[in-house]
């Protein structure tokens, strides 16, 4: 049954003797005033459903070691020693100096009740309302997005496993099941895998093949047999177990491991949410994402969630800017920089100051969707060549997640390098993510380049003359500066074929030393002559005013285009 606070304080009662010890300002004596009206019994009265047996320690003392807990990163042992020997956790919580605590574990169980009731979220929920009321985030539009991995304690279990672990719950839990005689193991009184020969390919398949019948059987016997809530369960979880990693085998009826992971895998049948998480290419861990959204200034948590492993970031985002009223400005790394989440912000009037994915060329030192200008509402895409594909030069698809590949006619040569794979004539972009995703590009372009356009680069010589162009593409323009490179450039390309379109596309950034970076000579003279290197090395040099092929080993030709055009 559920327990009380006494409002009769307690002989040694550590807030009469010692609450002068606790700073006026801090969470503790807050707690210690406000406890009982914050977390009042009757807000946890529906986890007891029994009026009788031993009272349960009182919720409002649970829920204040549960927040300072969270408060200070402690684990339910160390949250337990700290109410034992901490004056200012006995203040906050109404404890007696003698009060020796509870058990670790009531925690847990305090949190598995939470977990499967209605409102989960009942004390964060309270402590936002202190927040609303007290007016501390007004005036505060910025929000912080970020999530870490929570790993389980299950153990991972392989496909094999899996059946046999599920296949023995469900004989133990369902008597029709448990009366059935299965071929492929001794369920009952071997919790291990079946005998193989796990060397030989052919008998692992055998053994797969008998095990799947085996879970097939007893879900063919139950079929339309009553079951309460926790055989169905064991039942539903056999059928996914059954068809998750297997596949037909060569003939009829038989079966054998799947050759690729399915998504959303589960990963052990004893804890079945738990999910494969990917933070590196070689980092593979298991368990759950906690999300959490903050206000920096203050560091006050106004939202979590708590989600599968393989749930993305971006996913999760939105969830946790539910409860915004007003616009606010957003601020995460590039896992939430998806053109889905930014178009949700977009949509709910938010501002994203989000670190854009990285944008990686397919071949070492190639181009990337930032060198071409695309036009989604026209269809067309500008090549860093100059050269624009219209509808007779564009083959298009559309996929199932609604993203066109454009490709690219170019008909004049680009760089050694385009040469090297037939898949650099083929750009992808999405007609519905990319207007969002390339002014972010833009702007992280914009920021991480100020730095290099404050002053000339140590030992440059022809500084002075590449910023008066840059000025002058300032005043008169991007599309003059432009037409003047390719005009200088003219005699190092080759003539585009008849129906390509030349010129500045509407689509291209207004920045003018961005437009000098996607039109640089390097894009524009003959291939057999010039050396490739990365574009945002080429960004950052143009922007700094300094002649981007002068710093690079280049043939006493390319020198000459650049400095004519310098």
């Amino acid at each position: 049954m559920q327990g009380t606070s006494d409002s009769n304080p307690e002989l040694l009662d550590a807030m009469a003797l010692c609450g002068h010890l606790v700073a006026r300002d801090s969470v503790h004596w807050f707690l210690a005033e406000h406890r009982q009206r914050l977390f009042p019994d009757d807000m946890f009265g529906d986890l007891f459903g029994s009026g009788r047996g031993r009272p349960s320690v009182p919720a409002d003392v649970i829920a204040t070691v549960m927040v300072l807990q969270a408060l200070e990163g402690l684990s339910d042992r160390e949250a337990i020693n700290q109410l034992r020997n901490s004056i200012s956790w006995k203040v906050a919580a109404g404890r007696s100096l003698a009060d020796e605590g509870f058990h670790p574990t009531v925690l847990t169980l305090w949190r598995n009740k939470l977990r499967l009731s209605d409102r989960p979220q009942r004390i964060f929920d309270a402590e936002r309302e202190v927040i609303n009321a007290a007016n501390v985030l007004a005036g505060k539009t910025r929000r912080a997005l970020d999530s870490t991995v929570l790993d389980d304690a299950v153990t991972r279990q392989d496909a094999i496993m899996q059946l046999v672990a599920q296949i023995r719950r469900a004989r133990r839990l369902i008597p029709a099941a448990r009366a059935l005689a299965l071929s492929a193991h001794d369920y009952d009184n071997d919790a291990g895998k079946p005998a193989c020969a796990w060397n030989d390919r052919g008998d692992i398949d055998r053994v797969v093949t008998e095990l799947v019948n085996d879970a097939r059987t007893i879900l063919a016997v139950l079929d339309g047999v009553e079951l309460d809530d926790i055989q169905a369960e064991a039942v539903g979880l056999l059928a996914l177990i059954a068809g998750q990693d297997v596949e037909p085998g060569d003939s009829d009826g038989t079966w054998r491991i799947a050759q690729v992971t399915r998504p959303d895998r589960m990963v052990s049948v004893h804890d079945p949410e738990s999910r494969h998480v990917h933070k590196t290419t070689s980092n593979y861990r298991d368990g759950f994402k906690a999300h959490i959204g903050i206000e920096p200034d203050t560091g006050l948590i106004t939202a979590c969630a708590l989600t599968a492993g393989n749930v993305g970031d971006a996913q999760a985002a939105p969830g946790l800017l539910a409860e915004e009223t007003e616009p606010v400005e957003v601020l995460a790394d590039s896992a939430y920089g998806s053109g889905e989440f930014g178009n949700h912000l977009a949509g709910q009037g938010h501002t994203a100051t989000i670190k854009p994915i990285p944008l990686q060329p397919a071949i070492p030192n190639g181009f990337t969707i930032d060198d071409f200008t695309v036009n989604t509402t026209a269809a067309t895409i500008t090549c860093p060549n100059g050269i624009t594909t219209g509808s007779a030069h564009a083959a298009m698809r559309r996929s199932e997640r609604n993203v066109e590949a454009v490709r690219c006619a170019i008909d004049a040569p680009l760089l050694p390098v385009a040469a090297t794979s037939s898949s650099m004539n083929t750009t992808i972009c999405s007609p519905r993510h990319e207007p969002t995703l390339a002014p972010q590009r833009s702007r992280s372009h914009t920021a991480s380049t100020a730095q290099w356009s404050s002053g000339p680069l140590p030992g440059s010589s022809a500084t002075a003359a590449a910023k008066s162009a840059t000025e002058a593409s300032a005043a008169t323009g991007s599309a003059s500066l432009t037409a003047a490179l390719r005009s200088t450039c003219s005699a190092s390309s080759t003539s585009a074929s008849p129906g390509t379109t030349h010129g500045q596309s509407p689509h291209e950034p207004a920045d003018p030393g961005l437009t000098t970076a996607k039109r640089h000579p390097q894009c524009l003279t003959q291939p057999s002559t010039t050396r490739s290197y990365p574009p945002t090395q080429a960004r950052r040099l143009s922007l700094a005013g300094e002649p981007t092929l002068q710093h690079h080993n280049i043939t006493p030709s390319e020198k000459a285009t650049c400095s004519a055009v310098s």
